[in-house]
């Protein structure tokens, strides 16, 4: 049976309306900045790899250029990559995961793919840590046709030309102890329902494509994972986040149906990583190489 979950804003069984909305966003503070941890570093590979602004983010009074790197000499005879981090700001490694694949590992792809990385989708939310944005829409719900979120909309239109030519898509996420203390309880709240409790998994886990699996694809992936960090068990319903283990450390979504960010193209090969940065067994620095690692692995198989 669901539990209801005091919230501080709105009333229970009621969605928020505009007034909610205000008193939430009232709440957001910055905590970090997008400058100096992410656009500093993007000016760092400058030197060896192209950066396009592919377009910005106004919520007023703050503005964010969106950019996205891309390795050198692109051919339309080589397989097309697309690897995105920080669709929910607040999940940090999928954002310096990406930005430290492009820094130690991408150049060895030179030559043998056409690279794009977009490491932060959502800086608005990455500076307040949170995984709305200031329209108190989750954007990893809203990869849709005249989506609502300005954070998807823009990547639709930079993955918009090369929809039919990406051959893997990786898309770098985390699940985290504040997705039961804050995040669920808050969906719950906005949609005036009542919060189920669920159960956070201590390790990293993948989410395929249930319309077009890719089995031997996904354990390539926690194969090469596991090597940094431990991947999460099922729990007693054999289980993970709800939904059930396919596979060790896998399970399944309709990516494009429930509006994925993993569903944006036709990639054969996809997936959304779920590190686990709260376990008392895992490092920041582990988290970051643990969705570098899962970057090269996904590569590596598709290349074969």
């Amino acid at each position: 049976m669901a539990t209801p979950a005091h919230y501080p804003i709105g009333t229970p069984g009621r969605p928020w309306g505009d007034a909610e909305k205000a008193a939430w966003l009232e709440q957001q503070t910055r905590q970090r900045s997008y400058e100096k941890d992410v656009l500093s570093v993007i000016d760092t590979l400058r030197s060896r790899f192209d950066v396009d602004q592919y377009g910005r983010l106004d919520y007023a009074p703050d503005t964010y250029p969106l950019f996205a790197i891309k390795n050198r000499h692109w051919r339309d005879d080589l397989p097309w990559v697309l690897v995105t981090g920080g669709v929910h700001g607040y999940e940090t490694s999928g954002v310096h995961g990406a930005l430290q694949f492009v820094d130690e590992d991408a150049e060895a792809y030179a030559g043998r793919i056409n690279l794009l990385v977009v490491p932060c989708v959502s800086p608005w939310a990455y500076e307040r840590i949170h995984r709305w944005n200031a329209l108190a829409i989750d954007p990893n719900r809203s990869f849709r046709e005249n989506s609502p979120a300005p954070e998807a909309a823009a990547l639709m239109n930079l993955v918009a030309p090369l929809r039919d030519r990406v051959l893997v898509h990786i898309d770098l996420h985390e699940t985290t102890d504040t997705d039961e203390t804050e995040f669920r309880p808050a969906l719950a709240a906005r949609d005036g329902v009542d919060h189920a409790p669920g159960e956070i998994p201590d390790g990293f886990y993948l989410v395929d494509d249930s319309e077009h699996p890719q089995p031997a694809f996904q354990q390539a992936v926690i194969a090469e994972v596991e090597k940094v960090t431990h991947i999460a068990p099922a729990d007693d319903k054999g289980e993970i986040i709800g939904s059930p283990v396919v596979a060790r450390g896998v399970i399944n979504y309709p990516l494009r149906e429930l509006g994925l960010c993993a569903g944006i193209t036709q990639a054969r090969y996809k997936t959304t990583t779920e590190v686990y940065p709260d376990s008392p067994r895992a490092t920041p620095d582990q988290c970051n190489d643990a969705q570098a690692a899962a970057v090269r692995a996904a590569i590596e198989f598709a290349l074969r």
